[in-house]
C-alpha cells in the first residue's frame, strides 16, 4: 500500500519505472506497429499500396524517434550491440547490396525499405518491452485481428450479403475470380473464411499464434483468465473455418515440440542425453513416414499430389534461380507484382504470384547460396537458443531450484510454427515472419533469463532478512 506524507524530505510519490506515462505510450505504439505488420494485408486492402506504404514510413520514423534516443541515453541500460542478431542483419545487408546486380533494382529498393522498417520495429519492441509485455502486446494484436475478422465476416454475411472487394469497392457486373475478394462471405456455409487479413491461410496462422500466446499467458496466471478462454475458443473456431493444411500440420509439430520440451524439463541431466537420441529417432521416423505415405498425408490434409500447384511454382522458380546460383538475382520479398520481371511470370488463378511458396527456394532465387547460408545460420541460431531458453532452468547464481516460467516456451513454439510455415510459404522471410526472427533472436540473446537483463525489471532475490538485486 502506498504511504503519502507531507514531510519535506520525502520524495513525491511516483509510478513504478515501467508504468510511467511515457512507457505506456511506448507499449501502445508497439501494439499499433505490431498490428500493422501482422495485419499488413488488411491495411493494404484498406489503404492500397500507396497508403500502406506511407503508413509504414510514418511508423518507422516514429519507431526511430523512440528507439534511437533511448539507445543513446542508455535506457533501460547500455545497449547490447554485440547481442544483435548479426546473421539476420547480414542477410538484410546483403539484400541491400544486391541492388548492384539485381534484375529488378526498383523492386529490391522498395521491398528492402519494407524489410528495414520491420527490422527497426522489431528492435524497438525487443529493447523497450519486457518478455511479459511482449507477450501481452502480441495478445492484444491477435485479439484485435480475431475480433475484426469475426466482425467483418458477420457484416459481409448478414448485412452486405455479397463478397467484399479491397478498398470497399463496388462489385462490378459479371463473374470475378474469388481470389480477388477481400472477404467472400463464407462464414455460415462450407467455404473457407478470410477474415480481416483477406487470406484464409494467413487468418489460420494468426489463430494458431493466438492459441500459443493465449495458452502461455494462461499458464502465467494472468488476470481475467476466463476472457483468455473465450478468445482461445474464438481462435479455434476461426482456425477451423479457415481450414489451412499447413496450419494443421503446424499444430501437430507444435504439440510434439511442446511435449518434448516439457519432458526434457522434467528429466535429470543424466537422462537428457538418452532423450535426445529418442527425440532424434522419433523425428527421423516421422519424416520418413511422411515421405513414404505422402499421398495419404496429402489426401488427409485436402491437398493434391501437386500441392495445390506448388510444384509448378517451385519448378519455375528453380529454373530462374539456377541461372545465378551464388549471389542470386536480386532481393525482393515479396515479389512486386507490377514489376516487369514478375508481372505475368507465374500465374495462379490469373494473378501474378508474389512469393515462391517456400522460403528457402525464395532466398535461393533472390540471394543465391550465400543468402541461403546466412538465412540458415540465422534460423539455426534462433532455434538452438529457443530450445535451451525453454528447457534450461533459469539460473544466475548458486540457486538451482527456481521454477520455469511458461513465457520461456513462447519463442520455441513460435519458431516451430515458422519453420513448418517456411516449407510451403515464404512468410518467415517477410513481414511478421521476419519481425519474429529479429525480435526473438535479439531478445533471447540480450535477455537469456526472463526478468533479468536489458529491458527487463530487475528482480529482488530474497536471502533471509536481507535482499539484493540481480545486476
Amino acid at each position: 500500500m502506498a504511504v503519502y506524507t507531507k514531510h519535506p524530505v520525502a520524495a513525491l510519490p511516483a509510478a513504478p519505472p515501467r508504468e510511467t506515462t511515457a512507457h505506456l505510450l511506448v507499449r501502445a505504439y508497439s501494439v499499433l506497429a505490431l498490428f500493422c505488420i501482422f495485419a499488413h494485408t488488411a491495411v493494404y486492402n484498406l489503404l492500397g499500396p500507396l497508403g500502406s506504404g506511407i503508413l509504414l514510413v510514418v511508423l518507422t520514423v516514429g519507431a526511430l524517434a523512440i528507439w534511437v534516443p533511448a539507445v543513446v541515453a542508455g535506457r533501460p541500460t547500455r545497449f547490447p550491440w554485440r547481442r544483435l542478431p548479426w546473421a539476420a542483419l547480414g542477410y538484410g545487408a546483403l539484400a541491400l547490396v544486391s541492388t548492384l546486380w539485381s534484375r529488378w533494382p526498383a523492386a529490391t529498393l522498395l521491398t528492402w525499405t519494407l524489410l528495414a522498417g520491420i527490422t527497426v520495429t522489431a528492435l524497438l519492441v525487443a529493447t523497450m518491452l519486457t518478455w511479459q509485455e511482449i507477450a501481452r502486446a502480441l495478445s492484444t494484436v491477435l485479439k484485435t485481428i480475431l475480433g475484426l475478422s469475426l466482425a467483418i465476416e458477420l457484416w459481409v454475411a448478414l448485412v452486405l450479403r455479397h463478397p467484399l472487394l479491397p478498398n470497399f469497392a463496388e462489385v462490378p457486373e459479371g463473374k470475378i475470380d474469388p481470389h480477388l475478394y477481400w472477404v467472400r462471405g463464407n462464414l455460415f456455409d462450407d467455404g473457407r473464411i478470410q477474415g480481416v487479413v483477406g487470406n484464409a491461410h494467413t487468418l489460420a496462422m494468426m489463430c494458431l499464434f493466438a492459441l500459443i500466446v493465449f495458452g502461455v499467458l494462461y499458464a502465467t496466471q494472468v488476470r481475467r483468465r476466463s476472457m483468455l478462454i473465450f478468445w482461445a475458443v474464438l481462435a479455434a473456431v476461426l482456425l477451423v473455418k479457415a481450414a489451412s493444411a499447413t496450419v494443421y500440420l503446424s499444430i501437430g509439430v507444435v504439440a510434439a515440440v511442446l511435449a518434448a520440451a516439457l519432458i526434457m524439463r522434467a528429466a535429470s541431466p543424466r537422462r537428457r542425453g538418452r532423450l535426445y537420441l529418442v527425440f532424434f529417432a522419433v523425428a527421423v521416423g516421422g519424416v520418413a513416414s511422411a515421405v513414404l505415405l505422402r499421398d495419404a498425408v496429402l489426401s488427409l490434409l485436402g491437398k493434391g499430389s501437386d500441392l495445390t500447384g506448388r510444384l509448378e511454382i517451385w519448378q519455375a522458380v528453380w529454373d530462374r534461380a539456377i541461372t545465378r546460383p551464388i549471389f542470386g538475382n536480386g532481393f525482393s520479398s515479396p515479389w512486386v507484382p507490377w514489376d516487369p520481371a514478375f508481372d505475368g511470370w507465374i500465374l495462379n488463378h490469373g494473378l501474378s504470384v508474389f512469393h515462391a511458396h517456400d522460403m528457402w527456394l525464395d532466398v535461393f532465387l533472390q540471394l543465391g547460396a550465400v543468402g541461403v547460408v546466412l538465412m540458415a545460420v540465422a534460423w539455426l541460431a534462433l532455434t538452438w537458443r529457443a530450445w535451451f531458453f525453454a528447457v534450461d532452468r533459469p539460473r544466475w547464481d548458486l540457486d538451482a531450484a527456481r521454477p520455469y516460467s511458461p513465457l520461456s516456451l513462447l519463442p520455441l513454439l513460435l519458431v516451430a510454427v515458422l519453420l513448418v510455415e517456411g516449407l510451403a510459404e515464404s512468410a518467415p522471410i517477410m513481414l511478421w515472419g521476419w519481425l519474429l526472427l529479429i525480435l526473438l533472436s535479439f531478445k533471447m540473446k540480450a535477455v537469456p533469463l526472463i526478468g533479468v537483463g536489458v529491458g527487463e525489471r530487475t528482480p529482488v532475490i530474497s536471502h533471509g532478512p536481507q535482499s539484493r538485486q540481480v545486476p
